[in-house]
């Protein structure tokens, strides 16, 4: 279950494109959910990181989360007038982004 959910952040497929060789997708996904809900995921990223620390393996002198890092509308290339169309209401775009802890703790247990 784990390398399924593992699978999905490195490839970004969608849910239902997992290979079968991880399990029912919908299995995967449900308990992916239940654990990003109630910390799992965090927890284990905290066990995973004390344990690589205790070794000497993490250096804790530059950590950069490019999610944080805030520029000017203009530095990242933004219209300089707002976009014609203005999505309906009650129109949800989908996106594909994957829980910020589980890719931290995908490129732990890769290493």
């Amino acid at each position: 279950m784990i390398n399924g959910v593992l699978y999905r952040v490195r490839t970004g497929v969608q849910w239902r494109d997992l290979p079968e060789r991880f399990g029912p997708w919908e299995t995967v996904y449900k308990r992916h959910r239940r654990w990003s809900a109630d910390g799992t995921w965090q927890m284990l990223l905290s066990k995973v990181q004390a344990a690589q620390d205790a070794v000497g393996r993490i250096d804790w002198d530059v950590s950069v989360d490019s999610t944080a890092v805030r520029a000017h509308q203009h530095a990242a290339g933004a219209r300089e007038t707002p976009p014609a169309a203005v999505p309906q209401k009650g129109v949800r775009r989908r996106t594909n982004q994957v829980d910020p802890v589980l890719r931290k703790l995908a490129g732990r247990l890769e290493e």
